[in-house]
């Protein structure tokens, strides 16, 4: 990144808001050449790095924004819309080996309809996300085979069909692009094959239809993959080697009040810096959860601010929970719990289709294991006490963990390695425990029967919803098992394995529950009491969360895209975009809001202007909650005491409205 000092008399003998034009060398060795207002580029210029790059287009306040031309010292060039330094919008990249894109861009991605033509002669047009073909595409190979249909992180992915030059067709479903679950292979002569396709030849089944009784009856399904498909490589992009939004150069010298206007600086050239949500100037962050939960990081930069907030004394975060080590009450039971799962997820399987059967989904499907302390046949021997381990559903939890990518080996070493696990230090509201992984990856949750008994039943509907929605907001499940100790207690432990939402390398500022009840919804902790474990509630919340178009209107549908482009230093390192996605890592804007003195429970406040840019992390939680008697209890009890639509404990219909009006009303698009 550049640092242009761009301060010289000429800039202080002129009025403020003039633009003229001007030459600038700046120390760095950069060269600037073109229209400038107050101390920064402002209209159509020039800009010539020292290492040959160099951006021919419009300015806006020292940040390329509307049309230009940016090319790189190896020859790739890219033409088109620039907002805030990153190709955003319509535009046109060919890389040094002259492979050519265009259409359109998000944040210095391929992000939305395009066509990428290969030197090679290969051709893709479709639908890009984050980079990568994604969505409903065509690709054509230069020898004329083709594919169209559905793709998925670059690969061909879920429905498609693949056309040979020489007339044969494959129809159906595909992944990592290769046949995968139903299909039909069919030849030019009308000769067809039906059946389920594997590169696996024991999950291999179908059955051939020749159109004559001399068919071809020696072909095998793995030739498809073996032969016809071996030339079907699909190209990969060339990796942009730096981006326009790296070069911007940061202009000192330069400051901006609160009305947008700029003013001169007073011979100081101190750098401008961004404040926190709570006022301070160094790096802060914050958590939300929703009934849904999430975090937020603010960056160091300071916005545009006329006055200092409150400040917020916020001390050093701690991991949450005690440590569990011998001696530990439930000591015996994380040995239990470390040895079920290692036996679990270890034991071999064989590789399962994502249709699965419903059978699987059946609650008697389920595995006991005794694990005597002696070892037996198929379980080692351990130092606890004697147990009997059940796995509930276990081919769906396996399947599931497919799906959230979740590695075996690293999920064994997170849950069950040689790092003891950490209880937090109070069972939450419901008398559940729970614990936290040492890397703090996984959450476990102790069930109560009733809980288990929602969460088989719902099973189903949820892995319909995960297939439907790679990164839902939902609480991810790993695992559903039981621990049931042997002698004369008998006592039984259910637990559920989650991922933990906020497994993150930031420390966190501020963490909200949410549900959109105003009942008992303000924490009584003091200011002063108030720490980064502290899990505040929804009239403690004075925030509206503000989130760029294309974020918001994926929020609203469900379906996670891209994010905004304001957040200059967070996102100058291109690396840290692949781990953005809706609600995790996700750039946004907050606008303080104050509640009215006259409306105590009034549950959102009115904005007051003041905007900070965050880091934010949100998901649904809390969702194995059944409305039964106890709850109806609770609802008719309070009801009499209190307004009943302020309570948490409302009829399901009523609290989802509620709760969907209230996220509504906390998260806007940011105009």
């Amino acid at each position: 990144m550049s640092v242009a000092h761009a301060d010289d008399a000429d800039d202080y003998s002129r009025p403020t808001g003039e633009t003229y034009h001007a030459e600038k060398a700046l120390p760095s060795g950069d060269f600037y050449t073109g229209q400038w207002r107050d101390s920064l580029p402002h209209g159509h210029g020039k800009y010539l790095w020292t290492d040959g790059c160099m951006y021919v287009g419009e300015w806006h306040r020292g940040k390329t924004m509307g049309k230009g031309r940016f090319s790189w010292p190896s020859g790739a060039t890219y033409e088109g819309d620039f907002k805030n330094g990153y190709m955003d919008g319509k535009g046109t990249y060919i890389d040094s080996s002259g492979d050519l894109y265009r259409g359109s861009w998000v944040m210095n991605l391929r992000h939305g309809q395009g066509t990428k033509s290969y030197v090679n002669g290969d051709c893709y047009d479709g639908e890009w996300r984050r980079g990568l073909q994604d969505g409903h595409g065509r690709y054509q190979w230069k020898n004329e085979n083709h594919y169209i249909g559905q793709w998925k992180n670059g690969t061909m992915n879920g429905n498609g069909t693949m056309i040979w030059s020489n007339g044969n067709r494959y129809d159906g479903s595909w992944e990592d692009s290769a046949p995968k679950g139903n299909g039909t292979f069919r030849w030019s002569d009308g000769s067809f094959y039906v059946g389920v396709w594997s590169k696996d030849p024991e999950e291999q089944n179908g059955t051939y239809y020749p159109t004559t009784a001399s068919g071809n009856f020696e072909w095998q399904p793995q030739q498809v993959f073996c032969v016809d498909l071996s030339e079907c490589v699909v190209c990969t992009c060339q990796r942009i080697p730096v981006l326009p939004s790296q070069k911007m150069p940061v202009w000192y010298g330069s400051s901006e009040s609160s009305s947008g206007n700029k003013t001169k600086s007073s011979g100081s050239s101190e750098r401008p810096r961004r404040r926190s949500v709570d006022g301070r100037v160094s790096n802060g962050e914050m958590e939300l959860r929703n009934n849904g939960s999430g975090y937020l990081q603010v960056d160091d930069t300071e916005s545009n601010r006329s006055s200092p907030l409150r400040p917020l004394r916020i001390q050093p975060a701690k991991k949450q929970g005690q440590t569990i080590s011998k001696g530990h009450k439930n000591y015996d039971l994380m040995l239990n719990l470390q040895l079920g799962i290692r036996h679990s997820v270890g034991r071999p399987a064989p590789a399962t289709s994502l249709d699965l059967k419903a059978s699987a989904f059946d609650p008697k499907e389920k595995l006991w294991t005794k694990f005597p302390s002696e070892g037996s046949k198929y379980t080692p021997p351990h130092q606890s006490v004697e147990f009997k381990w059940k796995d509930y559903c276990p081919v769906v939890f396996r399947t599931l963990r497919k799906l959230f990518n979740v590695d075996a080996a690293d999920y064994m070493l997170s849950i069950c390695g040689n790092d003891a696990l950490r209880e937090l230090s109070s069972p939450g509201k419901s008398g559940s425990f729970f614990y936290l992984t040492n890397d703090d990856g996984y959450m476990i949750k102790t069930m109560k029967k009733a809980e288990t008994k929602v969460l088989i039943r719902m099973l189903p509907a949820y892995y319909n919803h995960v297939r439907a929605c790679e990164n839902t907001l939902v609480t991810k499940f790993f695992g559903l098992h039981c621990v049931k100790l042997t002698g004369t207690a008998q006592k039984k432990v259910r637990f559920v394995i989650m991922g933990n939402l906020f497994c993150t390398g930031h420390s966190i500022h501020r963490r909200f529950d949410l549900k959109g009840s105003s009942h008992g919804r303000l924490t009584t902790k003091p200011e002063s009491e108030i720490d980064p474990n502290t899990t505040l509630k929804d009239l403690d919340l004075n925030f509206i969360f503000r989130l760029q178009k294309n974020w918001f209107q994926e929020f609203c549908s469900g379906n996670p895209r891209l994010s905004r482009a304001d957040m200059d230093r967070f996102l100058l390192d291109a690396s840290k975009l692949a781990s953005i996605k809706l609600g995790i890592n996700m750039p946004a804007r907050v606008e303080r809001t104050m509640r009215r003195s006259d409306c105590e429970n009034q549950l959102v406040g009115e904005p007051t202007g003041e905007f900070y840019d965050v880091i934010l992390y949100f998901g649904v939680i809390d969702i194995l909650q059944d409305y039964d008697i106890s709850k109806k209890l609770e609802h008719a009890y309070k009801s009499m005491q209190y307004d009943p639509t302020s309570i948490s404990a409302v009829d399901p219909k009523q609290y989802s409205r509620r709760f969907k009006d209230f996220i509504f009303k906390i998260f806007a698009e940011d105009t």
